[in-house]
Parts: C-alpha cells; sequence; structure tokens
C-alpha cells in the first residue's frame, strides 16, 4: 500500500459491555478522537481526561489490557491501483505500539523510522503483513520501494482529498438496527435459441 493520510493522534474506545455475537450494534460508551479528552456527543464519559481514566489503567481490561481501547485511523492506496480508491485502515493498539521485529515495524515505530530517514510515507511502497507469531491480529510495516514521479504525484493528490480525510477522521455514530442483507434478484434466464 501507499499510506497517503493518518490521523495526528490515537483514538479511544471504550464499551460497558463485553462483547458477544448475539449483542446489538451500538455506539461506544466513551471514545475520544484525539485520545486527550472524550467526545463531547459521548453518552458515558468515563473521567474528564483520558489520562485520568480508570478504563485507561492496565488490567481494566481483560488479563492486563486496558478497557479503553487505542486506535490509529490511516487512508492508503493499493499499490497496485494507485489511481483506485482510497481506503480507511483502523489500526488497533498491536498494530499502532510496539517495537521492530527483523525490519518489520508497528505503525508508530515505522513513522518514526521514516522520519529518521527523512521520508514522508506517502513517498512509498509500504509492505503490511500479519505477524504470525501473534494470537490476535497484529499487522507490520515495511518500506519496500520509491514511488516513480507519476506515482508520487498521485499519491500527493490522494493525501489531499476529501476522501483521505474523512478516511481518517473519528466518526461514531448510533445503529439502532442493522438492516439485514437485501436478497439479490435471481438472474433472468437466458433466452432459448430460435430454430429456424
Amino acid at each position: 500500500v501507499v499510506i497517503v493520510n493518518a490521523a495526528p493522534k490515537v483514538s479511544r474506545t471504550f464499551y460497558a459491555k463485553t462483547y458477544s455475537e448475539s449483542s446489538e450494534v451500538t455506539a461506544p460508551d466513551c471514545w475520544s478522537a484525539d485520545g486527550d479528552l472524550p467526545d463531547a456527543k459521548a453518552k458515558n464519559p468515563q473521567a474528564k481526561r483520558c489520562v485520568d481514566c480508570p478504563q485507561n489503567a492496565k488490567g481494566s481490561g481483560t488479563g492486563d489490557s486496558r478497557a479503553c481501547r487505542f486506535q490509529q485511523r490511516i487512508a492508503v492506496v493499493l499499490a497496485n491501483d494507485i489511481e483506485g480508491h482510497v481506503m480507511q485502515l483502523a489500526t488497533p493498539a498491536a498494530s499502532v505500539f510496539g517495537k521492530e521485529v527483523d525490519g518489520n515495524y508497528p505503525l508508530q515505530a515505522y513513522a518514526r523510522w521514516l522520519a529518521a530517514q527523512n521520508i514522508d510515507p506517502s513517498e512509498v511502497i509500504t509492505r503490511m503483513r500479519f505477524d504470525t507469531k501473534s494470537e490476535s491480529p497484529k499487522l507490520f510495516f515495511k518500506t519496500m520501494r520509491w514511488l516513480t514521479e507519476d506515482e508520487n504525484e498521485i499519491c500527493q493528490t490522494k493525501g489531499s482529498s476529501a476522501e483521505a480525510k474523512s478516511a481518517i477522521t473519528m466518526t461514531v455514530a448510533k445503529m439502532d438496527k442493522v438492516a439485514a442483507p437485501v436478497e439479490e434478484e435471481a438472474p433472468a434466464p437466458a433466452p432459448k435459441a430460435k430454430k429456424k
């Protein structure tokens, strides 16, 4: 992929209820787009500041995890379809934080490494791959090659597009009901050949 834009801060979400497949889809009880203060629209803020929040304490979630989950949004285009759609990737905490392993980096370590080389992420092809040793989904990032001049020009335009800005913006909407999947109509039967 090419990372064409990224949210400047790590966001947070907290759900009071434990997830189950039979649960209704709901908005989080509390969330923060900037990771500093709960959003004004949060129905059940847990603290005035995220840093003081009991849901931010290690062990407040399952095991040693935090009940309030970190996430960072990035806007990407596929390397084999640079002129295609900008897509949102919401990377969970395991993919955001951590250390480099054999030249593969979690997102923030990757961004720091690129900055130290004076490379903008939108100037290179980045390989994303799952860490197969991790028990939960975890992505690693690694630079593959420089973009050509034409590719770079396209990616700079994509990065400043409304599509990319939308992809890195945290929005939370309550869904009262999940719509049932729309059944497609069966295709019409093929016309029968006429006899001469």
